[in-house]
């Protein structure tokens, strides 16, 4: 029997179609621009998202804590046409400026570390602690003294990361952003609705990251957003992001800004996601479950997991393992013997011819040949993130690393984990990594 393709997350739309509903709208109303009902509709939705505190619960059944009364974080949001604008407008917000640093963890995707370029400004890479894959706040304290000395000023913010949705230790990370008086970025883009003692990412920092690119939480095809503390720094934000333009009849810039708002189409699309975000968030979490159920007596094959504390929440965008070296995969002979000529998997973009079939920090043959396997019994499976200060862009970048990163890029792979992702795929999935090992 053919089965179609299993992907890693594909875009899910709510079921009765409010995605449409909502786009329909736009359209019958001509707001097809930047700016319109959809767009303020779903700024209001991510506000009542992420200024909610509801009861965190231990995996146990005991609460954690609880809030005796309804509280308000009263966060601003602003919506933007993508996850990486969020980043920049944070950076552009917190003071950065050619010749500035910023610590950023170098487990992460490229967006997390470019907007820092894009400002003439050097990021400093942080490495992960083992149980997160996340920033290692005793290397973040290490750095921040090391580039004061160093440099004889501190850096200018602090980029902490939801790796595939795993929350970062944010009481020790803002224990030290604060006690250096460093504003927080958060980058929750892959992180949206995991929360830390209950309340959700994005809203400890002075600012937070959201995406809604094509494969996270919920999508708005392309886009994302940024969390704000208070109304004068949205104000200042939403200036930024519609080309700081003055208070004349004509236009008059005296700050550079930036055409990175929101398109009211694409906001529709987010107004009917929002409807079913908790949904998306209790099925990744299922998906989870039985990874761990299904892998656990799979020698060599470990489904990395939150901390059992009580105070991580992740939302499992990506399921991720890890492969001991010495496990066995067919075809591990052929691994990187040809080069690449195609984006991999669900890859998007243009991508630049390589010139070799290797670099000198890669997974290991085990985890490419499992790829290579996967792929074809029509399953993408990617491997994890390349730390950036691997990345020959950011060679000459300092980083304070201990390993962490680099030793899981060479046996980490992510798994599929979206809402199209059925039991039924999750045990063929695993079905077919038993098959592989030899």
């Amino acid at each position: 029997m053919s089965r179609n393709r299993i992907y890693l997350c594909l875009a899910h739309m709510s079921e009765v179609g409010l995605e449409q509903k909502y786009i329909k709208e736009a359209f019958d109303t001509n707001w097809v621009v930047p700016l319109g009902p959809n767009v303020n509709g779903f700024e209001k939705d991510l506000e009542d998202f992420v200024n909610e505190i509801p009861h965190q619960v231990r995996n146990d059944g005991t609460t954690l804590i609880a809030a005796s009364e309804p509280q308000s974080l009263a966060k601003r949001v602003v919506a933007l046409s993508a996850g990486t604008a969020a980043v920049h407008l944070a950076l552009i917000a917190c003071g950065v400026k050619p010749g500035d640093e910023v610590c950023v963890q170098s487990f992460t995707f490229c967006a997390s570390s470019h907007p820092i370029t894009y400002l003439g400004a050097t990021p400093v890479f942080i490495d992960s602690e083992k149980d997160t894959w996340n920033m290692d706040p005793e290397l973040l304290e290490e750095a921040i003294k090391d580039r004061i000395v160093k440099t004889g000023k501190k850096p200018k913010a602090i980029v902490p990361v939801a790796l595939y949705g795993m929350p970062y230790n944010v009481d020790k990370i803002m224990a030290i952003a604060n006690k250096y008086d460093i504003p927080v970025v958060e980058d929750a883009a892959e992180g949206f609705g995991s929360r830390w003692k209950g309340r959700v990412l994005g809203t400890f920092g002075k600012y937070g990251v959201l995406s809604f690119n094509g494969n996270k939480m919920i999508t708005t095809s392309g886009g994302g957003a940024l969390v704000t503390a208070n109304e004068d720094e949205w104000r200042e934000i939403m200036m930024y992001a519609t080309q700081y333009r003055e208070s004349y009849p004509y236009y008059q810039h005296e700050k550079i800004g930036f055409n990175y708002r929101m398109s009211n189409i694409c906001a529709g699309i987010g107004r009917g996601q929002m409807t079913i975000v908790n949904d998306h968030i209790a099925h990744h979490k299922h998906v989870q479950k039985m990874y761990e159920e299904l892998l656990k007596d799979v020698k060599g094959v470990h489904v990395h997991a939150q901390p059992n504390t009580g105070e991580y929440d992740s939302n499992y965008w990506l399921c991720t393992i890890t492969i001991d070296p010495k496990v066995k995969i067919k075809g591990q002979e052929n691994a990187y013997k040809t080069i690449v000529t195609g984006a991999v998997g669900g890859a998007a973009g243009v991508i630049h011819a390589a010139s070799s079939a290797v670099t000198d920090c890669q997974p290991n043959d085990n985890v490419e040949a499992l790829r290579v396997f996967m792929d074809a019994a029509g399953i993408e499976a990617r491997p994890v993130w390349k730390p950036m200060h691997k990345q020959p862009v950011y060679k000459n970048c300092p980083a304070y690393v201990n390993g962490v990163s680099e030793a899981i890029f060479k046996i980490g792979m992510c798994l599929p984990a979206g809402p199209y992702v059925s039991d039924d795929d999750v045990k063929y999935i695993v079905e077919k990594i038993k098959e592989a090992i030899v």
